[in-house]
């Protein structure tokens, strides 16, 4: 059986390479270390079908090492001692150069296991992960390596792989293969800067495609038969998952709706409902605040809605909510003011509870001086009379900060009307 197309074309040099011209261009960091042949240990981080595998073919191409490839979902500390067995043989006189892919699914044990071969010099390693490595590569490991971010490649490249692919695919089967401007351009933009898919697309085309004079024609029509659905990065465990719901909440406290309601559509479309919902609950108490009190209980009603409701028609009061806390005024004072209080409180001999303030609804509390000082701001103009409510070592301190918006200021100019009505009277 014939290897898939994407292994059949896959580039042999870094010029060859589609995308990630931010790591092996001309002059940039990661070209040098690879023509060099001087390859350190690196991890390759980001989505699949972005080029890991063949940029590590590539290093152990250009450094003369021996390659050895591993994927850590199916390989063991067994398979990693096999390898270091073999490190004196004829075969490996320039070294070894090991490619894990997938090391995210080795444990500590299995991630160690590697160290003293990284240390020693005996094997180069190029790991590949599709998560965040800082959240599930071992430290050690961390340490003695060089990460590299490879991003979703652009769809002007993935093109330029295609033709590629058409080049050789023509070679194969001794006929043209003619591919409308738009097909090439569903092909390209449905695989969501996966290179491996768009190709694994092309490929089911071409067979799918009926030959005629012109030779295999590759219609939109059958382009979108083949790939169906757009293709959609969207792990709920992933690190792409999270990047969305920052973005997210990010959008809303930015005032955008627009990037807002995209980030709740990929959310939706992902099936994040409730992280959805959360999230405006959030934005709505941390972000809108007090500028616009009556967000929580619209946002409330809005996201109570959404959940009898159910996907898809859950969309629609969450887009209403969405609307409503990017487009609202903002505020972080409710916020700011807490984290301070209980940043206080956690790290400050703020000191007891003043006399006049603590509970004096039991028997013997007067005996105590429980609460026998205090003042019933009921009973007095306005439902206001001064009296100290904070502990005395931070009698002074200050948490609540009004925000500059017409909501705040409207209740801190009343406020401050009447505590100076209150200064005033004799």
């Amino acid at each position: 059986m014939s290897s898939p197309l994407a292994d059949r074309i896959r580039p042999q040099s870094l010029e060859d390479c589609v995308g990630q011209q931010h790591l092996f261009s001309e002059g940039k960091i990661l070209h040098r270390l690879l023509t060099s042949g001087n390859i350190p240990n690196m991890i390759f981080y980001g989505p699949s079908g972005t080029g890991k595998t063949t940029v590590a073919n590539i290093a152990a191409r250009l450094s003369g090492k021996k390659l050895y490839k591993l994927n850590a979902t199916n390989a063991s500390v067994a398979d990693i001692k096999a390898i270091t067995t073999d490190l004196g043989s004829m075969g490996n006189t320039e070294g070894v150069l090991l490619y894990l892919d997938e090391i995210q699914n080795f444990n500590k044990k299995q991630q160690q296991s590697l160290l003293e071969f990284i240390e020693n010099g005996s094997v180069t390693l190029i790991a590949s992960t599709t998560e965040n490595p800082y959240f599930y590569i071992y430290n050690a490991i961390l340490s003695r390596c060089t990460v590299f971010e490879f991003m979703p490649v652009d769809g002007t490249d993935i093109e330029n792989a295609i033709k590629r692919a058409i080049t050789l695919l023509e070679q194969e089967i001794g006929a043209a293969i003619c591919i409308e401007p738009q097909a090439l351009s569903h092909l390209s933009v449905s695989s969501a800067g996966d290179v491996r898919k768009a190709l694994n697309a092309l490929e089911l085309c071409v067979h799918g495609a009926v030959l005629s004079k012109e030779g295999f024609v590759i219609t939109l029509a059958l382009a979108e038969q083949c790939t169906q659905k757009k293709a959609f990065r969207h792990d709920k465990d992933g690190d792409s998952h999270y990047d969305v719901i920052s973005a997210f909440q990010k959008s809303l406290r930015g005032s955008d709706p627009d990037a807002a309601i995209h980030y709740l559509a990929r959310l939706l479309t992902g099936g994040d409902l409730l992280i959805a919902c959360r999230r405006l609950l959030v934005t709505a108490a941390e972000d809108v605040g007090l500028a616009y009190p009556q967000a929580i209980p619209i946002v409330k009603a809005c996201v109570d809605s959404a959940l009898q409701l159910g996907l898809p028609e859950a969309r629609i009061p969450l887009a209403e909510a969405t609307i409503l806390l990017a487009t609202a005024p903002k505020s972080n004072s409710a916020i700011m003011a807490i984290d301070a209080a209980m940043g206080d409180v956690a790290t400050t001999d703020t000191g007891d509870v003043p006399m006049h303030l603590r509970d004096a609804h039991y028997g013997g509390a007067q005996k105590m001086g429980r609460g026998l000082t205090y003042q019933y701001p009921h009973n007095y103009p306005d439902h206001y009379v001064p009296q100290q409510y904070l502990p005395d070592k931070i009698k002074d301190t200050v948490y609540y900060q009004s925000g500059d918006n017409k909501h705040e200021q409207a209740f801190t100019q009343y406020w401050q009307q009447i505590k100076q009505k209150k200064e005033d009277t004799p």
